[in-house]
């Protein structure tokens, strides 16, 4: 398997960074032997645009750049789209996973196969909220193990345990678990 590069827009406090690290944590455990995770620092404040990156391979990961040419694109705040170009060097066949209400048919990319989710309306009714904001990372994981089948909704819902164990890991993986049942193409 090549390296699989995926590239996460968010802005600041949704946790796109925790993603991009859990997602690592749970391919590793999946059996990859290459896991790379690491955020793009620009003004790091709540609220602003945000970056991060994760590489997946069968192999030991060698190159330590930013991912200019991503498969997959994760986009955790819909109204990103409006102000950021999310398929910027997307490969032809790539996949770009949005929390959205909106059905995969209403966005019109250049490239890419869309998947969305409902991550907002989870987090709310899961009670997945810091400073009383939703937050999607969890839920953005669910739907990427389904969207991509690179990892497994059981790993990604252990790795969740690990990070925040008891009542709040339990509902984050439950909330892992609907945006796995609902994200669709």
């Amino acid at each position: 398997m090549p390296v699989i590069e995926i590239r996460w827009h968010g802005r600041g406090g949704q946790g796109g960074v925790t993603s991009a690290e859990l997602l690592a944590k749970a391919a590793y455990y999946d059996g990859y032997k290459g896991v790379q995770a690491f955020p793009y620092f620009g003004a790091e404040r709540r609220g602003a645009p945000v970056k991060a990156f994760t590489r997946i391979s069968d192999e030991e990961i060698h190159v330590r750049s930013q991912i200019y040419e991503p498969d997959i694109v994760a986009v955790l705040d819909p109204g990103i789209i409006d102000i950021i170009d999310v398929t910027e060097g997307l490969k032809p066949d790539g996949k770009i996973i949005i929390n959205t209400p909106k059905r995969p048919d209403e966005f019109s990319f250049e490239r890419g196969h869309v998947y969305t989710y409902d991550g907002t309306g989870i987090a709310l009714k899961y009670g997945l909220l810091v400073a009383g904001l939703p937050v999607v990372n969890t839920t953005m994981l669910g739907a990427f193990a389904k969207a991509t089948g690179l990892v497994k909704l059981e790993t990604v819902q252990k790795v969740i345990m690990e990070k925040w164990p008891g009542k709040v890991g339990e509902k984050n993986a439950q909330g892992a678990k609907e945006a796995y049942d609902t994200c669709t193409d």
